[in-house]
């Protein structure tokens, strides 16, 4: 079957190849040798090799999201567990989130297994990607993927854990704007999509130092330019700290900003002693 629907591929990029030449003429190119490469694959193999990626990302997800469905539970337990301490020292009503629908009962715990089990498969998933794009990497590129797919994984539970430990002094420096003014009753739904949100901001954020080590070994930068333009980098960053970031006042953004302003002299550093670009 895949490699019929290869042969019509070839037959009908050929015919448009005939008619595409008449409007405009131009050379296409040959092969270097008509003798087919042991090393080629066709497109009906690469379509098998995605299909079984597929399968096999979207079994470890299912699996992880049933497993994080039974533990739904303690795993909402944690998330809301800087919101309850905030409550409990500036709030006399309420002592836990509040649920306003009824379909939230269901639709909560569905999310909340859902983003779960991505996160524990997302090892798997990538180890599955990894093996669909390493026969086309050369051997060099190979021994540099491993670690930079580890250090992104690190980079990002760094970053969402941080914005994690964090969110208890946003919801207090939030609440004190209003002080006595108002009462607060958290709805459950939106405080999940609130913490989530800056999780996934800041470990998006902490990958900063894979896109410039990235970038220098490709030769887009290099460790000198990266310190000759310090201080405008500084002020990007503390522009995006200031967008990405939750809430109005002036020092949250700083708790983002401060450890990437740090990663970034740590990847310039990286890059110089290291990679020595």
């Amino acid at each position: 079957m895949a490699q019929s629907v290869f042969s019509r591929f070839q037959g009908v990029f050929s015919r448009f190849q005939g008619v595409f030449s008449r409007l405009w003429p131009i050379r296409w190119p040959q092969p270097a040798s008509a003798e087919p490469d042991e090393h080629m694959r066709s497109i009906g193999e690469h379509l098998q090799d995605l299909r079984r990626v597929l399968i096999v990302s979207m079994s470890a997800w299912l699996v992880a999201t049933i497993a994080c469905a039974v533990l739904t539970q303690k795993i909402i337990a944690i998330l809301i567990a800087p919101l309850k301490e905030v409550l409990a020292g500036h709030h006399t009503l309420v002592k836990g989130p509040i649920i306003y629908s009824p379909t939230d009962f269901f639709t909560i715990p569905f999310k909340v297994a859902m983003v779960g089990g991505f996160v524990l498969s997302l090892p798997i998933i990538l180890w599955q990607l990894w093996t669909f794009v390493s026969p086309g990497l050369r051997q060099a590129e190979r021994r540099f993927a491993g670690p930079f797919v580890a250090s992104a994984l690190v980079l990002f539970a760094a970053g969402a854990c941080l914005a994690y430990f964090l969110m208890t002094i946003w919801l207090s420096l939030l609440m004190a704007f209003i002080g006595s003014n108002a009462t607060y009753f958290p709805d459950l739904n939106d405080y999940l999509s609130f913490l989530l949100t800056a999780m996934l901001a800041f470990g998006i954020t902490f990958e900063l130092p894979i896109v410039v080590v990235l970038l220098g070994l490709v030769g887009i930068v290099s460790s000198g330019w990266l310190r000759r333009r310090r201080k405008m980098v500084w002020v990007i960053i503390i522009i995006v700290a200031n967008l990405v970031t939750p809430g109005v006042d002036p020092f949250t953004p700083m708790l983002l900003a401060a450890p990437l302003i740090a990663l970034y002299e740590l990847s310039t550093f990286v890059l110089a002693k290291v990679f020595h670009r």
